[in-house]
């Protein structure tokens, strides 16, 4: 019996959820994001398969998609019944022999032990939509970046096993972007270096990667591409490292004294979810999002740590001193990071 990590990656999860509750939309193209009208600014959290063959993503201007895919169904979000689904899935993957690890409503990594890890994948993927009628898609593999990494190559609903045995021949030759932890930015600033494909960046010069991305980062980067990874699969509950606040406006900001106010709102509805968790806040990060779709943060640490609401006002204004309010500003964010627990 030999260990394995599997991850468990449900399949367009919160379309899914919609198209279980609103089965007739099956097939057509759906869009979920915002209050659900793609007239309003707001943006995609997710869409079906059949919405993505129009080239429409995660994290996209609803007002994009819809330029995209005009017929499209668009759904508000409701992430009360999302929450609910999640827990379902969880609990089906908890009636298995195996060390459990959330990673996020929609996916988890499992420790087993099998002689046949593809045959148990199977009977995952028939269990949870036996349960839950929501497909899933499960990465074999034997440590959990790899497994993450192979969920990638079997969606949609389907088992792919990745190893260090086949790593360099499934993803020696592709590009940096396959690799979890780098996105196109990072892979445009390897291209620059002459570093294209995961091969290339696992024989990489450590010394070249730390000067151009730092003395921390720049290993890690060729430590990814050899596929190599030591994390253990934690079945502990999942601890926030911080919480956050942030809305989009439906007209650009550009009254300085009008910004002023809505951080300082953000930052007062954000006190009250943090009394809930009961940790002090270590540091305050404000993002601003300028029109039409560049985005900049500022961080200021708050000393001593604490909760009180004032204090976390004046730090989250202390950081919008550092932005140049020179464009008009469409969404304020404001995210606190907190006190590790006990």
């Amino acid at each position: 019996m030999a260990r394995w990590i599997l991850h468990v990656d449900l399949d367009q999860f919160i379309a899914a959820v919609e198209l279980l509750r609103r089965p007739e939309l099956r097939g057509r193209p759906v869009v979920v994001g915002g209050d659900g009208d793609p007239t309003k600014r707001g943006v995609v959290s997710t869409a079906s398969y059949e919405a993505r063959a129009y080239g429409i993503r995660s994290g996209m201007p609803l007002r994009t998609a819809y330029k995209r895919c005009p017929e499209a169904v668009f759904l508000p979000v409701d992430a009360e019944a999302y929450l609910a689904a999640s827990r379902e899935v969880m609990a089906v993957l908890r009636g298995f022999p195996a060390v459990v690890e959330v990673a996020g409503w929609d996916e988890a990594y499992l420790e087993v032990e099998a002689e046949d890890p593809d045959a148990l994948a199977r009977e995952i993927q028939r269990a949870v939509l036996e349960r839950t009628g929501l497909w899933c898609t499960v990465g074999v593999g034997d440590n959990k970046l790899r497994a993450k990494i192979a969920a990638g190559f079997g969606k949609p609903a389907g088992v792919f096993r990745l190893t260090r045995e086949n790593w360099d021949e499934v993803v020696g030759s592709l590009s940096t972007e396959v690799l979890w932890g780098i996105g196109r930015k990072t892979a445009r600033k390897l291209e620059a270096l002459g570093i294209r494909t995961v091969a290339e960046l696992a024989r990489a010069d450590e010394a070249l990667l730390a000067e151009r991305f730092g003395p921390r980062i720049g290993p890690w980067l060729r430590a990814l591409a050899t596929g190599e990874d030591r994390t253990p699969v934690s079945a502990e509950p999942y601890v926030p490292k911080g919480r956050g606040r942030e809305r989009t406006f439906q007209r650009d900001l550009t009254d300085p004294a009008e910004i002023r106010r809505e951080v300082s709102r953000l930052a007062r509805e954000l006190h009250e979810d943090l009394l809930a968790e009961g940790r002090p806040v270590v540091r305050v990060t404000l993002k601003v999002r300028f029109a039409p779709f560049s985005t900049s943060t500022h961080g200021v640490p708050v000393s001593p740590p604490t909760l009180d609401a004032g204090v976390l006002e004046r730090v989250a204004l202390a950081a919008l001193e550092r932005f140049e309010l020179d464009r008009p500003v469409r969404l304020l964010g404001v995210r606190a990071e907190l006190v590790p627990p006990a």
